[in-house]
């Protein structure tokens, strides 16, 4: 129902209830306006806090799985190398393992004349080497303990090992000679060995025969 308004008195109550109504109106916006400020204020708290940033572009990225190392058994390398140097003596009698010819070959019990022979003819290709120039004795035994486990592992059949004729020995004297051919008369993977023939070192070096597939 409309208010009907008969004088001009009446128009005071009305023109405070508007100017009330508007106050009210103006302190609402105010309120409002100022909890605006103060959201946008704790949003930008890190910016206002150090001054100007520039947001980071965003990148997708896939996160990777990262690939472990193979472990590396290296103690039980330690250990193979230990028994490997332990096992080799330079005391050891080889003369009577030896067969009596000019190169003083070597063929294990079981293993043919035959076998030597076509050792000696160059039957079985060459698929490694070891050379021991310059090594002292130990780091030779060593070597050569771990060369011909190595090549019997891979399945190899045939290698030589060069120890050298002593030519730079104190007296000239091959020191490694005779005792690479006591080391590998112990080494189990060792069939058979013979001097090597001129072209392939001669005096300096042994053609090696190991257990494998003929």
């Amino acid at each position: 129902m409309t208010k009907v308004v008969r004088s001009l008195s009446d128009l005071k109550p009305l023109a405070r209830e508007l100017a009330s109504a508007r106050l009210a109106a103006e302190i609402e916006r105010e309120r409002l306006a100022a909890a605006m400020r103060l959201a946008e204020q704790e949003r930008r708290v890190f910016e206002l806090t150090v001054g100007p940033v520039t947001p980071l572009r965003r990148v997708d990225r896939v996160i990777h799985d990262r690939e472990q190392p193979t472990p590396e058994p290296r103690q039980r390398e330690a250990d193979e190398r230990a028994v490997l140097l332990q096992a080799l003596s330079d005391e050891i009698d080889i003369d009577s393992l030896l067969d009596t010819d000019e190169t003083l070959s070597f063929r294990r019990e079981g293993i043919g004349l035959e076998v030597v022979r076509k050792l000696r003819r160059g039957h079985w290709a060459l698929q490694g080497q070891l050379d021991l120039h310059g090594l002292r004795r130990d780091a030779a035994r060593e070597a050569l303990g771990q060369f011909i486990h190595d090549s019997a592992r891979r399945g190899l059949r045939c290698v030589r090992v060069v120890h050298g004729k002593g030519h730079g020995s104190p007296g000239r004297e091959p020191v490694l000679k005779g005792r690479v051919r006591r080391w590998l008369v112990q080494k189990h993977e060792v069939l058979a060995f013979v001097q090597a023939r001129a072209s392939e070192g001669g005096a300096g070096a042994l053609i090696v025969l190991l257990n494998g597939t003929a």
